[in-house]
């Protein structure tokens, strides 16, 4: 059974390379999802080191999953009995650096983590590799969960991986520019609907150096309605999981269910 399970997704301006800075902002951010009720904080992408930082800056910054970033956000979650998303530039034992989701769950434990697959033009080929197609779950509460980061939830097949592996939400920490608010508005509870799951996207506002960012966070219903979503300004926006609208939705569409009824047809 699940139980509703109540998000907090943090529109903010980045901060780049302030790390100390950032945490200490997810720490108050924390407190205040909490004291809303919110089980989970869901952070921007790269929200520790900040997104358009430059190929140098990835590569010095860059650390472990399990590293001094990652034992500072669990402090922060155990502290503010509060699971927490957050993105950060991730070096794997190979060197590789990826742009990377982390899940930490109110216990302090590492849950989840997520290399971005499909990178957006040359910002981010140029300061991270690409990561092989994934869709790794884990569940919360009854709620079978999966990540995505900002460009990857434009490809229907990363979405559809994430649905055929059972998932009941997507959670997609996004840098996002408002050239694309289409992708907030429309494109993202269409995949919500066609995979009816539910999918919370937390963007930055204001600006990094030249790029621009457009706000417009959201959390998407399977039934392809937003259940909340901001505007420009920074805000913390508070909304709950159903689980009586997502068997509504999957009771009246029924995609993912019809992929196995009808197959591919051979070439």
């Amino acid at each position: 059974m699940r139980t509703p399970l109540t998000l907090a997704l943090l529109q903010c301006a980045p901060a780049p390379l302030d790390v100390a800075g950032n945490l200490q902002r997810l720490d108050q951010a924390a407190q205040q999802a909490a004291a809303a009720g919110a089980q989970v904080l869901v952070c921007p992408e790269m929200f520790v080191s900040g997104y358009a930082i430059g190929a140098a800056a990835v590569q010095q910054l860059a650390q472990p999953a399990g590293g001094a970033w990652a034992q500072a956000v669990a402090a922060v979650a155990q502290h503010r009995n509060i699971a927490v998303v957050y993105g950060y530039p991730e070096r794997n034992t190979s060197g590789a650096v990826f742009n990377a989701a982390q899940w930490v769950s109110a216990q302090g434990q590492r849950c989840l983590n997520y290399r971005k697959t499909y990178l957006f033009g040359d910002l981010d080929r140029q300061q991270f590799a690409a990561a092989a197609p994934s869709a790794p779950t884990f569940t919360l509460q009854g709620w079978t969960i999966g990540l995505l980061i900002c460009y990857d939830v434009e490809f229907p097949e990363a979405t559809r991986r994430l649905a055929l592996a059972g998932a009941d939400l997507i959670v997609v920490p996004t840098a996002n520019m408002p050239e694309y608010d289409f992708v907030a508005q429309a494109l993202v509870p269409v995949r919500a609907y066609e995979n009816q799951l539910y999918v919370a996207y937390a963007n930055y506002v204001g600006a990094e150096g030249d790029v621009h960012y457009g706000g417009r966070s959201l959390l998407a219903a399977p039934d392809g309605q937003a259940v909340a979503q901001a505007g420009r300004d920074t805000t913390l926006l508070i909304a709950t999981l159903d689980e009586t609208r997502l068997n509504r939705a999957r009771a009246a569409a029924h995609h993912v269910r019809d992929l196995a009824t009808y197959p591919a047809p051979t070439p």
